[in-house]
């Protein structure tokens, strides 16, 4: 006999958005099911086949009313939860611990055992792969890492044991189900201890000095008094070479009580006492030395704001990608404002500042470096140190490049540009422009991050500060695509100011348009009847000349 096969049509109902409706949707298809399965009974010759249907969609719609108060809401907000991902569609370790599968295999797997049964069982495993590993006379470390990984999942376990506040609160014992031992909270963390610092002792012996701290980290947070764990802290940071923190963690084992007379801590103590007391002094010398620059660059700051003096700041590096190519006459121009030594200003009086500063020569792309220019002397007086005159009967001036002998004093023409273009309505300088430096904070994060990228601070703070400037000058170069489309779509060429050689460094430094790049006066010097100076002030105008005051 044919039955008609009856379709519940649930697409002429829009999805809602309320778990609520949801619930009174499905709610109806039960009730539609249970209307199509009574007039299906009604139906004369019924056989086996149309009998076991029948019970089927009997269990169906009687497993579909099964919810408990709460569970078909919950189960209808999960299924139309945005971050509810199948397991079958995990991608990453947290959408399948999110799933719940995991888990649900590991029960499968474990069945019948609990969390506490078999964090012993691993913990034994871990003990028993790491004292085969020191047996082993072929030195397999194959046995160090099965202790690892048996450690790992011993603390996955330890992870779900059940654990109360006190002893006072543990279940009668006619209650218990199995000979499993109750813990406290307390006792749990000493277990987890206990593991995270067994796993580093096989990390140890594998060499892996990074998992060793940072396993031996965890194992002091659950447990400060566990001096192995202080020890092994100690081992790992003397293979990673950080003396102080083996000095730190140490004198942190042996503070425990009981345990100042620890006989492994003392020995390693002994052993690497020279080299924690020279690390300590290093660090001390370079804690004093940026104390002193804070307090110079305080100094120069507030010099600056009393003597009107305006400080400015370029990118520190010139790409932000190793990969991005960098034209040649790019590099050369950033390279004018970079600090060559990372000098900063001096006090050499009550009224007088000595600034490091540098005359650049762009016919011939060579400069000279001044460290320091009292700002009252005059720019004369240093070009005629730099460039002297030539004597009677000399012909060739000093410098080994001047092939033509130009580059004296009394023939060279000084300017110095502007740069510090005026920011739009939001703030945005092109990249290529000096930026106002507006507070002593600013400052000072500057100056720090360019002693940095030379090297100052080490190789470690040279990447971090070149990943901080990169991040930096991407920022920057975006805000301005953003607001005029392009780098190519920048101001002009930079306006010059020529300078009187008879001027003293402080009436350029007063002077309204002069803004000092990382803390660098920086001149640019041509020969007076040369034609590259004759192009040069076609391509760049020049818009004031500052004169001596008489």
């Amino acid at each position: 006999k044919e039955h008609t096969c009856t379709h519940f049509d649930t697409t002429s109902q829009e999805k809602s958005g309320s778990n609520t409706s949801m619930a009174e949707e499905h709610e109806k298809l039960m009730e539609q099911m249970a209307r199509e399965k009574a007039k299906w009974d009604a139906e004369e010759d019924q056989d086996e086949t149309d009998d076991a249907l029948s019970k089927a969609i009997e269990l169906a719609i009687q497993q579909g009313k099964g919810w408990k108060d709460g569970e078909k809401e919950e189960y209808m907000a999960r299924i139309c939860d945005d971050d509810n991902l199948p397991a079958l569609f995990a991608t990453t370790q947290e959408d399948l611990e999110k799933s719940g599968v995991a888990d649900a295999f590991a029960s499968l797997v474990y069945e019948g055992e609990s969390p506490t049964s078999l964090m012993l069982q691993f913990k034994k495993k871990g003990n028993d792969s790491f004292l085969n590993g020191k047996k082993n006379v072929a030195k397999n470390f194959q046995y160090y890492r099965s202790a690892v990984n048996h450690y790992y999942e011993a603390f996955a376990w330890a992870e779900k044991i059940e654990s109360f506040d006190s002893p006072e609160q543990f279940p009668p014992e006619e209650e218990k189900k199995t000979d499993d031992p109750y813990y406290t909270h307390d006792q749990v963390d000493q277990l987890k201890s206990t593991i995270c610092a067994n796993a580093a002792m096989a990390h140890l012996m594998l060499k892996n000095w990074g998992y060793a701290r940072d396993d031996s980290k965890k194992a002091i947070l659950y447990n400060k008094e566990n001096v192995k764990a202080w020890y092994r802290l100690a081992k790992a940071h003397e293979g990673l070479r950080n003396w102080e923190e083996v000095g730190d963690a140490i004198e942190s084992g042996l503070a425990i009580e009981g345990e100042s007379e620890n006989r492994d801590l003392k020995k390693l103590q002994k052993n690497l006492n020279s080299r924690v007391r020279t690390a300590r002094a290093a660090r001390q010398k370079r804690e004093r030395a940026r104390a002193e620059r804070v307090a110079n660059v305080k100094k120069v700051w507030k010099w600056c704001k009393e003597h009107q003096i305006r400080l400015g700041r370029v990118p520190l590096v010139a790409s932000v990608t190793d990969d991005e190519e960098t034209g040649d006459i790019d590099e050369f121009r950033w390279h004018h404002h970079h600090p060559h030594t990372g000098k900063l200003p001096q006090q050499i009086s009550d009224n007088d500042f000595a600034w490091p500063c540098m005359f650049v020569y762009p016919i011939h792309g060579q400069s000279d470096f001044v460290q320091h220019f009292g700002e009252t002397e005059m720019i004369a007086e240093r070009m005629a140190d730099v460039l002297p005159e030539l004597e009677d009967g000399e012909s060739e001036t000093v410098m080994p490049w001047d092939y033509n002998n130009e580059y004296v004093c009394s023939n060279l023409a000084v300017y110095f540009e502007v740069q510090c273009a005026e920011a739009d309505a939001d703030g945005i300088v092109h990249p290529e422009y000096v930026e106002p430096l507006t507070d002593q904070a600013e400052t000072m994060r500057f100056y720090e991050a360019s002693r940095a990228l030379k090297g100052d601070e080490g190789p470690d703070m040279a990447n971090v500060a070149r990943a901080v400037e990169r991040r930096r000058l991407y920022r920057q170069r975006k805000a301005w695509k953003e607001k005029h489309g392009s780098l190519w779509s920048k101001p002009g060429p930079c306006p010059v100011i020529q300078v009187h050689p008879a001027v003293t460094l402080k009436e350029v430094l007063h002077h309204k348009d002069m803004v000092v790049p990382n803390f660098l006066p920086t001149f640019l010097l041509f020969p007076i009847d040369h034609e590259a100076h004759k192009k040069f002030l076609k391509e760049q105008k020049c818009i004031d000349l500052i004169e001596p005051k008489l």
